[in-house]
């Protein structure tokens, strides 16, 4: 396991910082289209688009998700000005307004030749890390920015996945101590709760198309709530039972996506005499669409339902450790492309993932190339 260290302040090379995320509707006009968007290539009518997206219009046809990263870029903008680092943070979506093309004309115009990548996924699977990847090259392809070396226009490296990272696991630790103080003042009992880890399901292809990048999709989970329930029992001087649970699985049900699914899950241990929960969305950095409709509102009044008292112990959002920890990872991969030697810091068993990803890292099915470019692998020299 690495100590802990916060790097010195120099960025160079970078000149510019792009916080990379999802991106979701900010009202009921843009839902269909955001879904267009999001399940592109997949055939998928408007009709079944109008089903899904109940979700979104239940909460207004907004997502939380554009206000939190606002949120997220105002607090890594802060912290980066509190260590007397000047660099421009850019933000930009995969799926919606601003688009990837919009944020990578934004570098331009700010003169930015070479910026680093940080992707609001804490974890590295094709959907949380290689899809970015791909989007931004095919973004720079589209622009007539993309040859077989990479890209001819800004130059893009990323930030490591950081599950693993001291910054992420204690926002996480601090997160679900609050959640156990919640449940108490509801009533439960914290001593003889059970602590359900939950974070997006994935098809099992991309489960085991994952393990290139170091270690398994659900083994990065494993390990890191694992040393969260060990800190957490430490802090509460009790033993924290815990279980790591899957929600938002989507496509046809004849394809295998992880499991347990949360409610699943809770309507099993419920029947074993389970009362008290504390539900953790490690998956997530922030309390978007997944965490409001498929936590908050659905796994909610299952627990009901099932007469247990829950808590949802809320995500690492804009904690100082975790943005702290962003800016500090930010610095990490400034001294690698220096070519420094570099204390990678992690805690846990697994190791420090790679900010230049292997040829063919993470595909969306196991041993199927998909023939689209991916940025900050092996195979892009420049």
């Amino acid at each position: 396991m690495s100590t802990t260290h916060r790097p010195t302040s120099d960025v160079t090379p970078y000149d510019a910082l792009l916080l990379f995320s999802f991106g979701g509707p900010n009202k009921p006009e843009d839902v269909v289209p955001f879904l267009r968007n999001v399940t592109a290539g997949k055939g998928i009518p408007d009709s079944r688009l109008e089903e899904v997206g109940e979700h979104y219009y239940a909460f207004g046809g907004k997502s939380p998700i554009n206000g939190q990263n606002l949120a997220l870029k105002a607090a890594i903008e802060a912290e980066l000005a509190q260590r007397g680092i000047e660099l421009p943070v850019v933000w930009g979506n995969r799926n919606w307004e601003p688009y990837t093309d919009d944020a990578v004309t934004e570098l331009e115009n700010l003169g930015a030749e070479r910026a680093v990548a940080l992707v609001t996924s804490a974890y590295s699977s094709y959907s949380g890390c290689r899809q970015y990847r791909e989007d931004l090259a095919v973004t720079l392809q589209q622009r007539g920015q993309l040859d077989e070396h990479g890209s001819t226009g800004v130059q893009f490296d990323k930030v490591r996945s950081y599950f693993n990272h001291p910054g992420f696991v204690q926002a996480n630790v601090e997160a679900v101590l609050d959640g156990y103080a919640a449940l108490e003042e509801k009533g439960g009992s914290p001593a003889d709760a059970t602590l359900v880890f939950v974070t997006h399901s994935i098809p099992d292809t991309m489960e085991a198309a994952s393990r290139i990048s170091q270690a398994t999709y659900s083994a990065q989970h494993l390990d890191v709530a694992a040393v969260i329930a060990e800190r957490v029992a430490e802090a509460r001087g009790h033993e924290v039972p815990w279980e790591l649970s899957y929600c938002s699985r989507s496509g046809p049900p004849t394809q295998p996506w992880l499991e347990p699914d949360v409610n699943d899950l809770l309507t099993e241990r419920a029947g074993e005499g389970l009362r008290d929960v504390v539900m953790a969305p490690i998956g997530f950095i922030s309390d978007h669409m997944e965490v409001a409709y498929d936590l908050d509102t659905e796994a909610m009044e299952t627990a009901t339902e099932l007469g247990m008292t829950a808590v949802r112990a809320g995500t690492v959002g804009t904690r100082p450790a975790f943005v702290a920890g962003l800016v500090d990872l930010l610095l990490e991969r400034a001294a690698l492309a220096r070519g420094e030697d570099v204390d990678q810091a992690t805690v846990g068993t697994l190791p420090p993932f790679r900010s230049v990803c292997e040829v063919d890292c993470c595909l969306r099915r196991d041993g199927e190339p998909s023939g689209v470019p991916a940025l900050c692998s092996r195979d892009v020299t420049r």
